[in-house]
């Protein structure tokens, strides 16, 4: 079934007009999406604790507030806190105060999906979801671009939900590059599937037993790390401009040989039966209850896994190498200092 594409020519923003807009976080996504919608003439407030965030989107000139205070003022409310501190936002600051008929919008449906938020029945709710990081979202409005975004309705007492959030996507800039419709469980599931099996999960393992595999072999780790890390930006780039075909054009013939012969000696059917497991474990709530419980744990886990990352080789090698390269910084003036910063809700 094709799914239909909406545009900037398609979308009357006048649902979302003389609506005060409450984005509750000012991370990656609550930072894009605050500056976007200001700049394209919404009236926009934040909901933030005092903190870094607090003092950055300040700094950029928004009314400030605390959740439960913006929340209160707002006709629309858009969840922007990590999803694992939502559910405690929701309960303490935002619930209480939320007004019958008000839009409830998520950039991710994780908490709707899990029934960690369960918003009354005479409260619209809505997911606006960017496919892109937030930084790159604020760069591509800022020079005139977009990027995706999909949108989909749970619940519509006033049934104007769908306009509502196709404004709000429009404003952020995604009716230039195009809207989708979707709906929280498809979105849901997608999205922790295609970062957890293919574009984080799956590709960092690939690149780093790449990587080891040239070095335990013999091979330098800095020709290796530009052999299996540094170039993927850019085979990505070509995919991202014209799929397979273009990457495919654009790369000699024998590297094309190479790939059709011996990809699937790595990507075999026990490859794609591991996907299928993630992808299980996502539809049945299994990846969910891990994830909260690791986070109720004080996050041991993961900590040790980051610590161990940085301190490996592949990491190691990497800081050297793109220390000669002082072009491909880290830094990117469309994020904010307060991009990293979590919305410390009490548990």
């Amino acid at each position: 079934m094709t799914t239909k594409m909406f545009y900037d020519k398609d979308i009357d923003t006048t649902p979302l007009e003389n609506k005060k807009i409450a984005v509750i976080g000012y991370g990656a996504q609550g930072h894009a999406q605050a500056n976007n919608l200001r700049d394209s003439g919404f009236d926009v407030i934040m909901g933030l604790r005092p903190g870094k965030s607090f003092d950055s989107a300040k700094k950029d000139g928004f009314e400030v507030y605390s959740a439960a205070e913006a929340t209160a003022q707002a006709d629309v409310v858009m969840m922007e806190t990590p999803d694992e501190l939502q559910a405690a936002v929701w309960e303490k600051e935002v619930e209480p105060n939320l007004k019958a008929g008000s839009y409830l919008g998520f950039s991710h449906g994780f908490n709707i999906v899990y029934g960690l938020i369960k918003p009354n029945a005479d409260i619209n709710v809505m997911i606006i979801a960017p496919k892109g990081p937030g930084n790159i979202e604020r760069r591509q409005f800022v020079e005139g671009g977009g990027i995706p975004s999909l949108y989909g309705v749970h619940q519509d007492p006033t049934g104007d939900t769908a306009e509502v959030a196709k404004a709000y996507a429009k404003g952020i800039g995604s009716g230039r590059a195009g809207i989708l419709e979707t709906t929280f469980e498809e979105e849901t599931t997608e999205d922790l599937f295609g970062e957890q099996a293919v574009l984080c999960g799956g590709l960092t393992q690939l690149i780093e037993a790449g990587f080891n595999t040239l070095v335990e072999a013999g091979y330098s780790p800095e020709l290796a790390y530009f052999e299996t890390s540094h170039e993927m930006k850019m085979i990505v780039d070509l995919i991202f401009e014209g799929g397979f075909e273009k990457m495919r054009h654009d790369c000699s013939n024998t590297c094309e040989y190479g790939e059709m012969l011996n990809g699937p000696r790595i990507i075999t059917e026990e490859s794609k039966q591991g996907m299928r497991d993630v992808l299980k474990d996502i539809q049945d709530g299994t990846y969910a209850k891990k994830w909260l419980a690791e986070y109720n744990s004080g996050l041991k886990d993961l900590e040790k896994i980051r610590t161990e990352y940085k301190s490996g080789l592949y990491e190691q090698t990497g800081k050297k190498v793109r220390a000669m390269m002082p072009w491909i910084s880290d830094a990117d003036k469309y994020s904010t200092a307060a991009d990293t910063e979590q919305f410390s809700a009490a548990k």
